[in-house]
Parts: structure tokens; sequence; C-alpha cells
């Protein structure tokens, strides 16, 4: 019989040799590459001291191929709980050293247990990627291990965040996973997602592509819209991750906690008194107008890379945490296409999700014309964005900078699809279009047979007349459409003051097992 010494000391080797993870030659090819291992990633990015590890001793238990004869303690994966700036935390973090990462029937059991661990406990879940993909020996049941991480990323949507840090390769089927998470972030230059590689790319369409022109980092941030933060290396994408965690809330139905801040509500915002240019046609930067409302100009933008010509983030004004969605006109003027609505919509449901406010800043000349748009099916896309903010059930305030025209007006977030209160600057312009396109239809007539100076002339009275009826958002107070027409410096006391008055807003919604959202 053991004596208690050697009991503890066999407790001991075994928590040694699970340390070491695929062994020392293994680890030195993974700091040589630029990255730290699954475990190093789990300490530098959980508060010190707090993880506590999960089945640290599994192992498979498949003999084909002769993988019987080849075991590591944990197999290839670290699991466990832990907390991220005194918040609980569920995380799995996958270990490359061993057999690259591949995944088996075990490892994707660990993955499982982990994140029931998170859904039960209403706790966000993060999941590390460094993986080769399936681990072949064990056939079948690696692409059943695949199958339950997702049905799991199903349930667990709009219940608990789940964040997905891609630091290696992250390919085929296991792709799906962080497709079907809150929030991706991906580091420069040492993280690739894609289902099929470069190789078989080759052998298939005969096209010569990169891993990193593939499915890098950039790529995924400014081409496909499938990664939401990109990363200089592994400890900037903690930081990173450990910033999102502060606005948003560890489940739904959590009430949000108050971000701290000296930043004084009262503050006048004097930067934006003359913020929007008098010529309609001017750009300028929303994100000025962001910046000087919110909290300490503290704001976490999110796919920044994408769409740019619409911004979505969070921010706090005043402690109160919220989402923000702006049309921004110094990127085609700001106006709607597939890709920002994708982008807007994917957000706009997460807040509403998680019981974070909606502010939306608008600033939109319509939607992008072209055959481009048409074909790609922007009708389509665009109703994804009309869709997300009518299901929103959250506090939801929308000013309108400058323009708002046609359907967009509607689309974005306007009184007639339940924005709780909708504001406008003097400068605003709600109408069916622009001045210059819309005398062109309402008086073709009129315009008809004139031609050089006396068309011009004609043409000028009519749109400065159009503008004077239209260009302002008086028409649309008259008619309760628009709550409040309020000057730009006091932008952050009038947001702040209209958030602290919905923060019990109920609503009562129509039972139903779901929507259809045009997909």
């Amino acid at each position: 019989m053991q004596t208690l010494e050697e009991k503890r000391q066999k407790l001991s080797e075994l928590e040694t040799k699970a340390l070491l993870g695929g062994g020392k030659a293994r680890v030195e090819k993974q700091h040589e590459q630029g990255k730290y291992t699954a475990r190093e990633r789990i300490n530098r990015l959980l508060d010190p001291g707090s993880f506590i590890e999960f089945d640290k001793f599994v192992t498979h238990k498949s003999t084909a191929f002769g993988i019987d004869k080849t075991k590591f303690l944990g197999d290839g994966v670290v699991t466990g709980i832990g907390s991220i700036n005194a918040q609980q935390v569920a995380i799995f973090s996958q270990d490359f050293t061993c057999w690259g990462g591949a995944l088996g029937a075990a490892y994707a059991k660990k993955i499982c247990k982990v994140m029931d661990f998170a859904i039960e406990n209403r706790i966000p879940v993060i999941g590390i990627n460094d993986s080769g993909g399936a681990r072949i020996q064990e056939g079948v049941e690696s692409l059943a291990g695949y199958a339950e991480i997702f049905w799991r990323n199903v349930e667990a949507s709009g219940v608990i965040p789940q964040i997905s840090l891609i630091m290696g390769p992250c390919a085929g089927g296991a792709v799906y996973s962080p497709a079907m998470t809150d929030f991706i972030f991906m580091v420069e230059e040492t993280s690739y997602m894609f289902v099929t590689g470069p190789d078989v790319i080759k052998t298939v369409t005969h096209e010569e592509v990169t891993k990193e022109a593939l499915g890098g980092a950039a790529t995924h941030n400014e081409k496909s819209g499938v990664a939401h933060f990109k990363c200089k290396d592994e400890d900037d994408c903690f930081e990173r991750v450990r910033e999102l965690l502060e606005f948003i809330p560890p489940a739904n139905y959590h009430k949000l906690s108050e971000r701290q801040t000296s930043d004084p509500v009262t503050r006048v915002n004097k930067k934006l008194v003359d913020i929007v240019p008098a010529n309609p046609k001017k750009p300028y930067d929303i994100k000025e107008i962001i910046l000087d409302v919110v909290d300490d100009s503290q704001f976490l933008e999110v796919m920044r890379d994408f769409a740019q010509n619409i911004i979505c983030g969070f921010a706090s004004i005043g402690g109160i945490k919220v989402g923000i969605i702006a049309n921004q006109p110094a990127v085609l003027a700001g106006v709607l296409d597939i890709d920002s609505s994708i982008k807007a919509a994917r957000f706009v449901r997460f807040c509403d999700a998680f019981n974070i406010s909606i502010i939306t800043l608008v600033d939109v000349p319509g939607f992008l014309p072209g055959t481009t748009q048409e074909y790609g099916g922007i009708i389509r896309h665009g109703a994804k964005l009309l869709y997300a903010y009518s299901e929103a059930t959250v506090p939801m305030i929308t000013l309108i900078t400058r323009k708002a025209y046609g359907g967009a007006y509607d689309v974005m977030a306007s009184k007639h699809i339940r924005a709780d209160i909708n504001l406008a600057y003097p400068t605003a312009e709600i109408a069916v279009m622009g001045a210059d396109g819309a005398v062109n239809i309402i008086f073709r007539n009129e315009l008809k047979g004139l031609s050089g100076e006396e068309f011009d002339k004609k043409k000028a009275k009519l749109v400065q007349d159009y503008e004077e009826e239209f260009a302002n958002p008086y028409r649309a107070a008259e008619l309760g459409y628009i709550d409040e027409v309020i000057l730009p410096e006091n932008t952050r006391e009038r947001l702040y003051r209209y958030l602290k008055s919905l923060e019990n807003k109920t609503v009562k919604e129509i039972k139903r097992k779901h929507g259809n959202i045009p997909l």
C-alpha cells in the first residue's frame, strides 16, 4: 500500500507531466513562431492566480493507427474557470504542442463540459483556438466532437457572451464554432481561418494564394468581416479582450454594472458647436461626435476595419454602458450597403440580447445604388438591419445629425420602428431624397425645355425652396417623429438624461417560437 507521501508524490509527477504539454522541444518551437503555449495564454489573460483547471489528466481512448502509443495528459486542450477584471469566466485553450492541437473525442468532451458549466452558471466562455483541425486517427468521433461543440454554441447564443481568440490555425469544420460566437479576435501574421487551405484551393481551382492572404487577420477584418478585432500580437489581444469584458454583462438578464468615471454628465460639448458642415455635401468624421460625447473619450470600436461607412462599438455615458451605431459621412458619405447593413445588424442583435442600450447617430443619404449591390442582395441584407432594430426591445435613442433620406431614414432606428427617443440637430435634413434629385422629379415638366442660364437659375430657386421646406427637422418634429431638436453642445447631457429615464423600460413581446430574420 502506498504511503500518503507516495500518493502526494504521484500527484505532483502527474501535474508536472501535464504542464509540459507536448514536451519542451515543441514548446520551444511554439515560442519561435511568436506564440505562447496554451497555458501561458490562460495565465496572461486571466486575473493572476484565478485559474482552476478541469480534467487535467484526461487522455484519449483510441487505438487506431497506433495512436494509443502516444498520449498527453489533458489530451491537447486546457480547460477550466477563472476571472477577468474579477468577473468569472469559463475558458478553453487548444494546445498546438500536442498533435498540432488536433481535436479528438476526449478533447471535444472537455470543451463541451466547460461550455455546459458556463451556460449553467451564466458566465462568459472564451475559446483560444490554435489547432490543425480534426484528429484523423479518431475519424467520425472527431467530427461528432465538433458537432457537439457547434450545438452548444447555438445553445449559448444570446445567453452568455462567447468570445473566440484565433491564435494559430483554425481550419476546415473547426471554423464554424468561432463563426457562431459573438466576437472573434485575430492576431496579425500568426492566426489563420479558412474552410479549405491554399493547397486544396490550388488543386481544385488552380488559384495560388498564401495562408495570410486567404485567411489572415487582415483578410478577415478588412475583407470578409468574419473577425471583429485585429491585434498586433497575443498580449495586445489579451488586453483587448479584457477591455471588451468591461462593457458587456456576464449573461443575459444581468443588470449592467455602471462604469466608473469622473467625467461630469453636464459637460458641455463645445467641440460639437460647428461639427456638422454648413455644406450638406461636405464630409466630416462622426467619430469626433462619439469621442466628445462618451465618458473620458473611451470608445471600443468593433469591426473597425470592415464596412467603415458605419461605425459600431461600446462606450459609456455618465457610467451607463451603451452600444453605439453611427453612419460615417467620411466614408462613402455614410451610405448603407450590404456590408454595413450586416455589420450593424449583428451588433444591434448582440446589444439587444444582452440588454445594452443602443444609441444611433444618423447621417445617411440612402442605400448604395448599382448592379453590384442589387445582384448581391442589398434588399435582403438591408432588411437584416431593419429587422434587427425593429426586433430590439432595449432602450434606443436616435440622434439625426444631418441627412436622413428615404428608406434609410426608416431603417436607422426611426420612431416608426419603435426607437424610444428620437432627437435631431438643427442641421438635420429628413426627406425622401436630397433636394437636387427631388427637384428633378417633382419639377421635371417646369424644367423641360429650359437650357443654359435660364435652366440653372430656375433649378437653383427650386432647390433652395425645397431645402427651406424639407432640409430641416421641423416638419418631422411637428408630426411627433422627432421628440426634441437639440443643440450639439448639449448632446452628452441630453443623452444621459434620456438613458436614465429609460432604465426600467419593459416591452410586452408577442408569443412566438422565433421570428424569421431575412438571412
